[in-house]
C-alpha cells in the first residue's frame, strides 16, 4: 500500500492530534476543579470515593463520596466530553456529608472528587474506573 505525500501528511497530523487530546481533556477537567475552588490550593485525602473498580456498562456506573466536615463536594469524570458530573452542597443541619448517584462514563478513566470543608479549605481524591462498554457513545 503506497500513500500520496498528502496522505502522509493528513494520517501525520490525525497522529499529532490524537496524541494531543488527552491533554485537552485533562486541562478541562482542571479549569472545573479551577472554578470550583477559585483557584486556591488543594490538599489530598479527607474525600472517599466508593466506586467500582470495573464497570461493565458506562451508562450506569454506580459511585458514592463522602467527605465529614464539607460544605459542598464537587465529583469530575476526567475522561467525559463534559468532565463535570455533579456537585453536592450541605447545610449546617446535613446529617451526613455524604452522597451517592449513578453516572455515565465514556470508557475507562480517573474519578476526583474534590470537596470544599467548612473552614474554606478544599482537598480531593480520585479512584480509577476500567469501563468495558462507553457509555457517552463510545
Amino acid at each position: 500500500m503506497e500513500f500520496s505525500r498528502r496522505e502522509t501528511i493528513a494520517l501525520g497530523l490525525g497522529a499529532a492530534a490524537l496524541t494531543f487530546m488527552p491533554f485537552r481533556v485533562e486541562a478541562a477537567a482542571e479549569e472545573v476543579i479551577s472554578a470550583f475552588t477559585g483557584g486556591a490550593d488543594v490538599g489530598e485525602g479527607g474525600v472517599t470515593i466508593t466506586a467500582p473498580e470495573i464497570a461493565e456498562n458506562g451508562n450506569t456506573v454506580p459511585i458514592g463520596v463522602a467527605a465529614p466536615g464539607a460544605a459542598a463536594i464537587l465529583i469530575i469524570a476526567t475522561g467525559n466530553p463534559v468532565p463535570n458530573v455533579a456537585t453536592f452542597n450541605f447545610g449546617e443541619l446535613a446529617g451526613a456529608q455524604s452522597a451517592s448517584t449513578r453516572i455515565r462514563l465514556a470508557g475507562t478513566q480517573d474519578i476526583v472528587a474534590v470537596a470544599k470543608m467548612a473552614d474554606g479549605s478544599f482537598v480531593r481524591t480520585s479512584a480509577a474506573v476500567k469501563v468495558t462498554i462507553g457509555g457517552c457513545g463510545g
